[in-house]
């Protein structure tokens, strides 16, 4: 009997030794990843990322909830850039658009509700029309003038809805749209690069899931707020298509972005994404000019939803930037500044047209 208990705690001490030596031996082969790529040349290294800012402004929307929006560039320009920053992220995921943009057009920059400054909402607040409501208060506010609104990922979304509840602003107030890593609706089916099965499995679980963890939210945040060499990880290879490429200054910026996001939001806004559908009013962007950029190994609103927008507005231009992902503005701020140039001087040569008929 003793030989029999000794020889199973000498197996059990065995299997949990062999256990331990595998996660420390892959705990350091993660560490020994991380910081090899961090001892990469980064170009970014002394970007000042997230430290631009502009004029404060603080507004209230018509259901009590404070706003904050910064207002940059020129006052008296002769248009205003409205930019509307994406799920869980940040109005300084604008960071180069701003940079790049601020001497030569006015613009507004803003926290969508909920996310980084402004003021937590009521779960049944978080939906893609409220985000819409909240786009139009903020035009009403701040754009006095003619404006051209851009939006990354749920930014486009909220662009749709403004469009599906406010038409008539557009081609009066509104003079361009750029929609840049969005989709018009049916994220649910979205196949996150995965095999067909795989990814309807992982489809039926993750709304539960998420909503588990979002009634956990204040200990899923503890366990999110000492960042972490996963997260690093992941970030750097789902969000970025040139990962062996990208900085880890930038992936570190949008991480701490997301980190910054309580996970009740992420979980809050979550189904407000998978039953987004806006395809039937992207008709009233037609009236526009308007551009849909998306990067090329985009995992979460896929090419496909681009050019399914780029079929409903035949007189959009359309651009597919390679060896890019979702974060497409931060992985090749070149290119998507670039798309935004275009489309605001054929917006200033539509309003040279008009002015001279």
């Amino acid at each position: 009997m003793a030989t029999t208990t000794r020889r199973r705690v000498g197996i059990a001490s065995a299997v949990f030794g062999a256990a331990s030596a595998g996660v420390a031996a892959a705990a350091f082969a993660k560490r020994y990843a991380v910081g090899r790529i961090r001892l990469r040349p980064d170009l970014e290294a002394s970007e000042p990322l997230g430290e631009l800012r502009g004029r404060p402004v603080t507004i209230t929307t018509s259901d009590g909830v404070f706003l904050h929006a910064e207002v940059d560039g020129p006052e008296d320009a002769p248009l205003t850039v409205v930019l509307c920053h994406g799920y869980t992220l940040n109005l300084d995921s604008w960071h180069y658009q701003r940079r790049d943009l601020r001497d030569s057009y006015r613009l507004v920059l803003w926290d969508q509700r909920s996310h980084g400054r402004s003021q937590r909402t009521r779960v049944d607040d978080s939906t893609i029309d409220r985000l819409g409501e909240d786009l139009y208060e903020v035009v009403q506010e701040l754009a006095p003038g003619p404006c051209v609104l851009v939006g990354h990922s749920m930014g486009g979304m909220t662009i749709m809805a403004l469009a599906d509840r406010h038409p008539e602003l557009f081609g009066d107030r509104i003079k361009g749209v750029s929609l840049i890593s969005t989709s018009a609706g049916k994220l649910a089916e979205v196949s996150l690069g995965l095999p067909a099965l795989l990814s309807k499995a992982v489809h039926m679980i993750t709304p539960s899931t998420v909503a588990l963890l979002g009634r956990r939210g204040s200990l899923v945040d503890k366990g999110r707020q000492a960042g972490s060499d996963v997260a690093f990880l992941v970030l750097r290879h789902l969000g970025f298509g040139d990962s062996e490429n990208v900085s880890p200054t930038v992936v570190d910026f949008v991480e701490s972005m997301i980190r910054s996001t309580p996970f009740e939001v992420i979980a809050d806004f979550y189904p407000a994404l998978m039953s987004h559908d806006k395809l039937s009013a992207l008709g009233v962007l037609d009236g526009v000019p308007t551009s849909i950029v998306v990067g090329d190994g985009d995992w979460l609103t896929p090419v496909e939803h681009s050019k399914a927008m780029a079929a409903a507005l035949p007189r959009a231009w359309y651009t597919e930037v390679p060896d890019s992902s979702h974060l497409v503005q931060l992985e090749r701020p070149g290119a998507v500044n670039d798309a935004l140039r275009d489309l605001l001087k054929r917006v200033a040569a539509d309003a040279e047209d008009a002015a001279e008929q």
